[in-house]
């Protein structure tokens, strides 16, 4: 595929005009593709992103695309990327066809949300009309994950005998694709274009290469490049976690600022519109709690009586003495068995987040997470240190090992006082077992009662 340097000019100027408008009037989207790269390959028909945070188009199907319609394409792109559809696909075991379609559903539902529910925004007209984006039960995708359609759609292959029915049903696409190649697979070459028939090349060689070598060298390397994919994947992952989570709080800042206007949530996706309305608003004010038990430790400053200075607001701030304080040595401890939901678990960083806020960056602890086992809790002492520590678990819950793991590891300087963030569902031990140690059971139903502890509801 050769292109002139006019239209390679012309192309970009155009993509970068669009992510601009994105910025302005859909700021999320915007944002977010400001983390990607942007290329030109014939190696599919319409339109695709790959695992190594690349959006592609063919020239001629771009050519096709009015400007409103090229935006659509990228905020599908982008939103693909953000939920990891790629790495997703590669580690299960989906059909290709209808794993695309259970992501493109998804994806459109989040995007159509995200405009007020017009369907001209979700519109290719080379492609029969509004794209689809509701599951088979006829509800929203964005209410579900894309597993879970993905199954719908698979029951519905079963009992129709053949995906040859789906398009009847409305779930035929644009033909759009996602690569599932390696990182170094993607990257097209020169200025942007490329194809796909080297990839295919390569792999042969590869693997006739292999067929040739020794088996324990060939198994060597397989275990040695799956561990480094493996790694790879998780700093992506974690990456475009940070992302979004910038996003949306450059959002709310907005929002609080009044730079927004009428829009307010409405310009970012349903799946984390959640998410910005508790950033925005937290719902829990078991920090007020958490001052009790830091005030039995810390004795520099006092929340009785309160700072006269701020007697006419509405928030309830400590009269700080002239000594410097820190709150040290606080064991916050995340519930991360099966029973607890993503969104479950970023609600608790978001409160976490919140206390150190609340102390002005001057919280020291420690953060850890348990399902059936303790997982070595981590110390930060501000919100950046906070972020980049990472959940583990998924197991059953005991709420016995994280008083076992204090009393083994601790107990030379112990937590000043342990919050449990946690849905309860699990056996409580005796209050013998916390050591005179107070404990704060942050619960995120209203169903579980703790017997003893000190209880704030989620």
């Amino acid at each position: 595929m050769e292109l002139s340097d006019g239209k390679l000019r012309e192309y970009t100027k155009r993509i970068l005009k669009i992510r601009m408008k994105l910025l302005c009037e859909q700021s999320f989207f915007g944002l977010l593709l400001m983390n990607v790269k942007m290329g030109l390959s014939d190696a599919y028909d319409t339109a695709w992103t790959d695992v190594a945070e690349h959006i592609f188009f063919n020239p001629e199907f771009m050519e096709e695309l009015s400007d409103g319609e090229l935006q659509y394409v990228l905020e599908h792109e982008i939103m693909h990327i953000v939920l990891a559809h790629v790495e997703r696909m590669r580690e299960g075991n989906f059909d290709r066809e209808l794993y695309n379609i259970a992501s493109d559903i998804v994806v459109n539902s989040n995007i159509l949300k995200a405009h007020g529910g017009d369907e001209k925004y979700i519109s290719l007209a080379n492609f029969d009309g509004p794209q689809m984006h509701r599951s088979p039960d006829g509800r929203e995708g964005c209410e579900y994950t894309v597993e879970e359609i993905y199954r719908m759609l698979d029951a519905m292959c079963k009992k129709n005998d053949g995906k040859d029915k789906l398009g009847e049903d409305g779930y035929a696409g644009w033909d759009e694709h996602m690569d599932p190649q390696d990182d170094a697979d993607s990257e097209q070459d020169g200025d942007g274009e490329g194809g796909g028939e080297g990839d295919k090349d390569r792999d042969d060689n590869d693997k006739e290469g292999n067929d040739k070598g020794g088996n324990d060298k060939g198994d060597n390397d397989k275990e040695g490049n799956d561990k480094g994919n493996i790694d790879k994947r998780q700093i992506q992952r974690d990456l475009w976690i940070g992302r979004i989570i910038n996003a949306v709080e450059t959002l709310a800042e907005r929002a609080k600022i009044g730079e927004l206007g009428d829009k307010g949530v409405g310009n970012i996706p349903g799946l984390v519109e959640r998410f910005f309305e508790e950033y925005m608003d937290p719902k829990v004010d078991w920090r007020m709690i958490l001052n009790d038990f830091i005030q039995e430790e810390i004795t520099d400053y006092s929340f009785t009586p309160p700072d006269r200075r701020f007697s006419d607001s509405p928030f309830f701030l400590p009269d700080y003495n002239d000594t410097e304080y820190k709150v040290e040595n606080l064991l916050f401890m995340i519930d991360t068995s099966g029973s607890m939901s993503t969104e479950e678990i970023s609600q608790a960083y978001g409160e976490i987040k919140s206390a150190v806020d609340q102390f002005n960056g001057k919280l020291k602890g420690l953060l850890g997470f348990f399902d059936a086992c303790v997982y070595d809790p981590v110390p930060f002492e501000d919100e950046e240190e906070m972020r980049v520590i990472r959940p583990k678990g998924g197991g059953g819950t005991r709420f016995d090992i994280i008083f076992e793991y204090v009393d083994k590891n601790m107990m030379d300087e112990p937590p000043v006082c342990i919050i449990i963030m946690t849905d309860g569902m699990a056996d409580f031990p005796d209050e013998e077992a916390a050591m005179e140690i107070p404990v704060l059971w942050l619960i995120n139903n209203e169903d579980i009662d703790p017997p003893w502890g000190v209880v704030a509801r989620m």
